[in-house]
């Protein structure tokens, strides 16, 4: 489900200047619906990942960058190995 930039703003618990922040940093990309942002549940997930990696593990915004890049990495992977698997399967 996809929710309007306000309503991500208040789910999310989050300033306007820092999703605009984390968006010029790229660790937040919302889909974008008639010129409008919008959001999903990941997008409210990832959220909370960056406030427990900068505020609770004390990661600062570079290395918050590269863990993030890292999470994505793998949740690619995860995805191409599900495909891969299943192909393997069908094939069987």
């Amino acid at each position: 489900m996809m929710i309007n930039k306000r309503e991500f703003l208040v789910r999310a618990q989050l300033e306007d200047k820092t999703l605009e922040a984390w968006i010029h940093e790229e660790w937040l990309a919302p889909a974008e619906s008639v010129g409008e942002m919008t959001f999903s549940d990941a997008d409210v997930a990832r959220v909370q990942l960056i406030r427990d990696l900068k505020n609770d593990l004390g990661v600062n915004d570079e290395g918050v960058g590269v863990i993030l890049n890292l999470v994505d990495q793998v949740h690619g992977l995860r995805r191409v190995l599900t495909e891969l698997l299943k192909s393997v399967h069908d094939r069987a």
